[in-house]
């Protein structure tokens, strides 16, 4: 599979899309809840990315934007139950900023359906195994992530792109701050 274009080749030469999500998952619950699904082998797609971090408060909306901006076409945040943290309260934290931020991708031009939020305990092998088969679907379904057009102009305000995409309007109006 091609990493850059998120593309399976065939055998007669054509290419056929693969979905690429990422997931966020929490040390002590979510990721031991996939590896229990391993060890248990239980099939899933292999579409997904784990990225291990050590609580699912931990998950900054700026690594879902740039998991994106790099060519995820789905992104899943997963951690402990909510009052079963190893720290805690930070899956609390989770559970309250990052619905926030799934109501301002649509703002940046994602569509929402592109970021899910779960919940998965380290018992939970077979659960983890139903999502990440669940959200494949979902993937595939709303097809590959269109990624944000790139302005090449000098000018900013002329570009082709400045009225279509918040990145382009964004650099737009940063560029008029320039001397």
């Amino acid at each position: 599979m091609s990493k850059q274009t998120g593309k399976k080749s065939t055998v007669a030469g054509a290419t056929a899309w693969e979905p690429r999500i990422v997931a966020f998952l929490c040390n002590w619950c979510s990721y031991a809840g996939a590896d229990l699904a391993g060890m248990s082998r239980l099939s899933y797609p292999a579409a997904i990315k784990v990225i291990r971090l050590p609580c699912s408060g931990r998950v900054d909306p700026m690594f879902v934007l740039k998991s994106f901006e790099r060519g995820a076409d789905m992104v899943l945040v997963s951690g402990c139950h909510p009052g079963d943290c190893h720290y805690s309260s930070g899956n609390y934290h989770a559970r309250r900023k990052l619905p926030a931020f799934r109501e301002l991708l649509s703002f940046l031009g994602i569509d929402p359906r592109r970021f899910k939020v779960s919940w998965v305990s380290a018992a939970e092998g077979a659960k983890w195994s139903a999502l990440v088969a669940r959200i494949t679907e979902e993937a595939y379904a709303l097809g590959p992530f269109e990624a944000f057009p790139q302005c090449d102009a000098d000018d900013f305000g002329e570009c082709e792109f400045a009225a279509q995409g918040p990145a382009c309007a964004a650099a737009a109006s940063a560029n008029e701050d320039r001397p």
